[in-house]
C-alpha cells in the first residue's frame, strides 16, 4: 500500500473540500429565479455526487422547470462564488503536500464541472500538485461510469494495481470496482458507501494520509 509511486485519484466535494454552503447557496439562488422557496442544506446535499444535472433535477423537487435551464443556471449562480464559504476539511492541505513530496501521483476525479473544479483548486495552490485533473466535461461519462480514472492511468502511466480511488459516495466506490482499481471511503464526508464495499475505511483525512504515506 505504501510503494511509490501510486496513484491516488480524489473525489472533491465531500472529499478534499466542505463545499455545502456554497453549492446549497447556488441551488437556492436558482429556485429564487423560478419562484420557489429554498431548500436546507442537508436537503441540497442528499442531492450532490452524481452531477450538477441531477443536482438541478432533484433540486426542482418536480416544479415545472427545465431541467436543462436549471443546470446552466445552477452553474451561472455558483461560477465566482465557488469558495465564499467552501474550505479543505482538516488535514486535507498537509496531507496533499505530504502524499505529493514523498513521491505519489495525485489525480481529481470529481463530477463537478470543470471551470468550478479548477477554481476551488486555484484558490487554495493544488493544481500543482496534481499530475492529472479529470472533472465533469472532461470524459463523455460521470462517475459511476469508470472513463474519469481510466483516463487518469491513461495520463499518468500508472497501472490499475498500483491506484486507489478515494472518495465519500458509492459513486467513487462504484467507479474504481468498474475500473479495476483499490477505493477508499471515508467516514468524514457527505455519502454513504451504499451497496459498494469499499478496500479501505478511514474516519477521516488525516487518518488515510498517515496510512499511505511511506
Amino acid at each position: 500500500m505504501q510503494d511509490i509511486p501510486l496513484l491516488l485519484l480524489f473525489d472533491l466535494d465531500g472529499t478534499l473540500v466542505d463545499s455545502r454552503a456554497d453549492l446549497a447557496a447556488a441551488t437556492n439562488r436558482m429556485r429564487a429565479l423560478h419562484g420557489l422557496p429554498p431548500i436546507d442544506i442537508p436537503t441540497v446535499v442528499s442531492y450532490v455526487g452524481d452531477g450538477l444535472a441531477k443536482l438541478a433535477e432533484r433540486a426542482l423537487q418536480g416544479a415545472p422547470v427545465d431541467p436543462a435551464a436549471a443546470t446552466r443556471e445552477i452553474g451561472e449562480c455558483y461560477a465566482g462564488h465557488e469558495t465564499d464559504a467552501t474550505r479543505p476539511y482538516p488535514g486535507v492541505d498537509a496531507g496533499l503536500r505530504a502524499l505529493h513530496a514523498a513521491g505519489h501521483r495525485l489525480g481529481l476525479v470529481t463530477n463537478k464541472p470543470a471551470r468550478h473544479a479548477r477554481a476551488i483548486f486555484g484558490r487554495f495552490g493544488w493544481t500543482p500538485l496534481f499530475a492529472a485533473m479529470l472533472a465533469g466535461g472532461d470524459t463523455p461519462a460521470l462517475k459511476p461510469a469508470p472513463d474519469p480514472i481510466l483516463e487518469a492511468m491513461h495520463r499518468t502511466g500508472i497501472p490499475p494495481s498500483s491506484t486507489w480511488m478515494v472518495g465519500d459516495h458509492h459513486t467513487d466506490l462504484e467507479a474504481a470496482r468498474r475500473a479495476g482499481v483499490s477505493s477508499v471511503f471515508l467516514l468524514s464526508g457527505l455519502g454513504n458507501t451504499g451497496a459498494e464495499t469499499p478496500t479501505l475505511t478511514f474516519r477521516d483525512f488525516s487518518a488515510f494520509v498517515r496510512a499511505f504515506l511511506p
